[in-house]
């Protein structure tokens, strides 16, 4: 056996654990594109607005999400996913929201004059940015490799992030 198989089947936990990364990370790049798009016409929104925008964004993307594991089942499986199953992709996709907290927060003391919009998008991408470095480090922090392979990955997804912000400002700013 190779060293980098693993030696058992996943297990529902770690299945589980595996989607709210995945699905995390995927809301975390979904919130930073809109937050960037946001702070690029702060002037021109209320920060009721933009929480409403990121609200609707994030909810509709994770039903999204939501949808295609539930067609992903049902192609696999050619059945309904049982209640557990249906379950455990509800609760994926309902932690996903926790990505809102933070954004919702920032433009609620806007609201209330504590800042300005545009400060609080500006907050809200860094919160947002240092989120998808925790998320890395939580999920390579207990793999069994060297350290040194661990330093590559996490120096893979920031430059990865750079990347995809770049492209996301890229594209705002056309």
């Amino acid at each position: 056996m190779d060293a980098l198989e693993p030696s058992a089947p996943p297990t529902p936990s770690a299945l589980h654990r595996a989607a709210s990364l995945k699905e995390r990370v995927y809301i975390i790049f979904t919130s930073l594109a809109v937050v960037l798009a946001l702070r690029s016409h702060a002037d021109e929104t209320t920060p009721a607005a933009a929480a409403a925008t990121l609200s609707i964004v994030v909810i509709g993307s994770l039903l999204g999400i939501f949808v295609a594991d539930l067609l992903s089942h049902l192609t696999v499986h050619s059945t309904l996913p049982t209640g557990a199953e249906l379950r455990r992709m509800m609760a994926v996709s309902a932690e996903g929201l926790g990505v809102l907290v933070t954004p919702l927060i920032l433009l609620a003391a806007a609201g209330l004059g504590l800042l300005s919009t545009a400060t609080a998008l500006g907050w809200a991408i860094a919160v947002l940015v240092v989120s998808l470095g925790v998320v890395g480090f939580l999920a390579i922090r207990n793999l069994p490799i060297p350290l040194h392979h661990k330093a590559a990955i996490m120096f893979a997804e920031v430059v990865l992030s750079l990347l995809v912000i770049g492209l996301e400002l890229l594209a705002h700013n056309l």
